[in-house]
């Protein structure tokens, strides 16, 4: 699969996917003019231009899980114990395998993909690269998605991690690009004053608001004095 900040065209970028082009999820790409686009996929619900989405909440019953088989330096699988929760095949493919315990805790690994598996059972996960570190069955993991799979329009509670703002509809469930950097058509939730910084908005999922507090996510700033309800120019700094 290509990696690394790929060229993309002005076409590029409004092309959407039903199966995921041979690109990793989360690669940046940069058009002509310098604004920097993510490879993403939709979750379950399509996703409309100038909408900030957000990744999808992560698993609580996928932390600290246990190894349930002890695994050598060099192995490129790992056999886990589920938490209460089902998992469908390559939910978590490009997403980390973090060890957060015991023996190799600290390091994370890309995931290259794994089967579906029920809730409490065993799952193997397979690796991009091979374990630098033996992992104990004391040994305690984390499964975690790619921040740019299976996202969401971006829920009004400012508690989730910013993934980007499309620029074209993105189907449910297709792959498509969102703007991470530069001039964008955002959703205002609220009056902005030009240059004012930006973050996720609690007006309406999608929108965005001025930033006036700790702890919000800065996303940004208006380009333009942004008008509540209307699509208007923000720089987005994401990226």
């Amino acid at each position: 699969m290509s990696v690394g900040i790929m060229q993309l065209g002005i076409d590029d970028l409004r092309t959407t996917y039903a199966e995921q082009p041979d690109i990793l999820v989360g690669t940046p790409g940069q058009t002509p003019d310098g604004r920097i686009f993510r490879l993403a996929k939709a979750g379950a619900t399509a996703l409309d231009p100038g909408k900030l989405t957000v990744a999808a909440t992560q698993a609580s019953a996928q932390e600290n899980i246990a190894v349930a088989v002890a695994a050598p330096i060099g192995a490129t699988q790992v056999t886990v114990t589920l938490g209460a929760e089902a998992v469908a095949a390559n939910a978590y493919a490009q997403g980390q395998l973090a060890i957060t315990d015991g023996t190799g805790e600290g390091i994370s690994y890309l995931i290259s993909g794994h089967p579906a598996a029920g809730s409490a059972g065993t799952l193997v996960v397979t690796l991009v690269e091979p374990l630098k570190v033996a992992l104990a069955t004391t040994t305690e993991v984390c499964l975690v998605k790619n921040t740019y799979s299976d996202i969401v329009i971006s829920a009004t509670d400012q508690a989730d991690a910013v993934a980007g703002v499309p620029n074209v509809a993105i189907p449910a469930a297709n792959w498509g690009w969102v703007q991470t950097k530069g001039d964008c058509a955002v959703w205002a939730d609220e009056t902005v004053t030009a240059g004012k910084a930006i973050t996720i908005g609690t007006g309406a999922a999608g929108q965005v608001e001025q930033l006036d507090a700790a702890g919000e996510p800065e996303i940004g700033v208006a380009k333009q004095a942004l008008v509540d309800t209307e699509y208007r120019l923000a720089t987005l700094s994401i990226d």
